[in-house]
């Protein structure tokens, strides 16, 4: 399988050059420290599983940060830039970190959620960023409850690793940042070094140990007209579908995080976040498919974030939400704005050569 090392996946793959941008991007951070015994962001919510709705408490660690993002990484993603410095943070501070998240729990919600989200900006089940020690403790502390989710990219998907967590008797998720099931727009527009296949054999070592696997997806990364972007996800969610052990499919616009190669394209009139019309039709079009699909569109509204008109952001995104938890396409009956008319011109006449027609 893959390895995340840019000496083997820059060479050839046109790799070096996104890397390098990408490198130089990120040393305009500063040196801005973050707290290793807290972790980056923990919340309350609620997510649609095979098992039903659960209460969910998502748990966004601060680790030393993405092995990839520190070769160069994903044109999109700002997260290691708020990551600790140094590329590892110790057993016991990543347990401080889920105690202050059960804390925020016990403060916030009146009961336990049933699923846990562990999340690191990176790979939970690289053991650089995640000891193994770490996550035998970590699966202890939520054996009680009834559903994981930790994610990680392909390459660290070990039964060995993924077993910790279903030998506790826990419904265990592996969610896998694929962002398309497009090779090509997997490498040239998201900068990302594995392939498909990678993906396909993380969810058989997953499923070997019982486990499932949830897909993220990723619409409209740079270097795609919306047109393009709504059917590469369409097509995204149809491959996922058929992919065994692959329950749930997250399919996320792109937003605008600072130190990326989006940031910069979007500086310049570059490019536009993804229309939340596109999000609903992508999500209304693969009801049908035999997975679930949900939608998470962060900055909602805002220029960075992926929006409509400014009138109608707020009914869209609330009809999205809906869908999310009951599955019924209906929801988009619902809501209408005179912007869809913008957003069918520019879907018929935008082209991935030219910069975006709409604001």
């Amino acid at each position: 399988m893959s390895k995340p090392s840019p000496e083997v996946y820059e060479q050839g793959r046109g790799m070096d050059a996104h890397n390098q941008v990408m490198r130089e991007l990120r040393a305009e951070k500063g040196n801005k420290e973050y707290d290793p015994h807290e972790p980056t962001r923990v919340w309350l919510d609620e997510d649609n599983t095979p098992d039903g709705v659960y209460q969910s408490l998502t748990i966004i660690l601060n680790t030393g940060g993405c092995r990839w993002a520190r070769a160069g990484g994903c044109t999109m993603c700002g997260y290691v830039a708020e990551s600790v410095e140094g590329g590892s943070v110790g057993h016991d501070a990543l347990m401080d970190q889920i105690q202050a998240c059960l804390d925020h729990e016990a403060e916030e919600a009146d009961d336990e959620s049933g699923l846990v989200k562990i999340y690191t900006s990176g790979s939970f089940l690289d053991e650089r960023e995640v000891p193994a020690e770490t996550r035998s403790a970590i699966a202890d502390t939520f054996a009680d409850r009834e559903r994981i989710v930790v994610e990680s990219l392909p390459d660290f998907v070990e039964a060995e690793r993924v077993s910790d967590f279903t030998d506790v008797g826990l419904e265990t998720d592996v969610a896998v940042g694929l962002e398309t099931a497009t090779d090509r727009v997997r490498h040239d527009c998201v900068n990302k070094y594995f392939d498909f296949a990678d993906f396909e054999d993380a969810a058989a070592e997953a499923r070997s140990v019982g486990a499932g696997v949830k897909a993220y997806l990723l619409m409209k990364p740079p270097f795609l007209s919306e047109s393009e972007a709504v059917a590469d996800m369409k097509t995204s969610v149809e491959k996922c579908a058929a992919v065994e052990g692959c329950h749930t499919v997250s399919m996320n616009p792109t937003n605008v995080q600072r130190y990326t190669m989006v940031d910069q394209l979007h500086f310049r009139g570059g490019y536009r976040p993804p229309w939340l019309w596109s999000v609903a039709e992508v999500l209304e079009e693969t009801a049908d498919e035999d997975v679930i699909v949900v939608s998470d569109p962060v900055g909602n509204g805002s220029d960075r974030g992926p929006h409509n008109c400014g009138e109608c952001d707020d009914l869209v995104y609330e009809a999205i939400k809906d869908f999310d938890l009951r599955q019924d396409p209906s929801v988009f009956e619902e809501v209408s704005c005179e912007c869809e008319l913008t957003h069918d011109a520019v879907l018929e006449r935008e082209t991935a050569y030219n910069l975006p027609l709409a604001e």
